[in-house]
């Protein structure tokens, strides 16, 4: 066992966290060795970077369906703001990266927690998801899952930030959806 690892042991119930923590990515960064799956990941973690896929993703909506532009600009706004958050709670709490697997992309940052992409994966799968576009949350765990095979994050990172962004996207629906209704589009419920 290395010596993380053993720090993880001792250190009480954060530790055994931790140490679950450290398996499970362990285990699922293991599935990288598959070239097809890591090309993906890393595809995935370059579209990612700084909400680049999602806000594309909501500016494209707004684009393409005028009857409903605000609300998507509404919807992207709430999927910026979460990513925001992200990062704001990542400074605070400065968590380092993994160190005992192999990153397969390099990051912006050296921090960890929360996973700035699996919270704007997890904010426009809900932002997005309440205009109709079904797509976006199988992209968005997909998304999550690349942190992992990748190795930069910790299952635990990925889990806090998809929280927060679906928290703080579902917060903000009520506003996506009275957008949508101005302009005498359908939503979700």
């Amino acid at each position: 066992m290395d010596e993380a690892a053993d720090m993880d042991e001792t250190a009480g119930t954060a530790g055994a966290e931790t140490g679950i923590d450290h398996r499970l990515l362990t285990a699922i960064h293991a599935r990288g060795v598959d070239p097809r799956l890591a090309a993906a990941a890393r595809a995935l973690s370059r579209a990612g970077e700084h909400g680049t896929l999602w806000l594309a993703a909501g500016l494209a909506g707004a684009a393409l369906d005028g009857a409903r532009r605000g609300a998507w600009l509404r919807a992207t706004a709430l999927t910026a703001g979460a990513h925001l958050a992200g990062m704001g709670v990542k400074r605070i709490v400065r968590r380092p990266r993994p160190t005992h697997v192999e990153h397969l992309v390099r990051t912006a940052g050296r921090h960890s927690f929360p996973s700035a992409h699996a919270t704007s994966a997890a904010a426009a799968a809900v932002a997005y998801g309440a205009l109709g576009a079904h797509a976006v949350p199988p992209l968005a765990a997909a998304m999550c899952l690349s942190r992992l095979v990748v190795g930069v994050h910790y299952p635990s990172d990925v889990a806090a930030g998809a929280a927060l962004g679906a928290l703080a996207a579902r917060v903000g629906t009520p506003w996506v959806r009275a957008g949508a209704r101005r302009a005498g589009g359908g939503v979700r419920d």
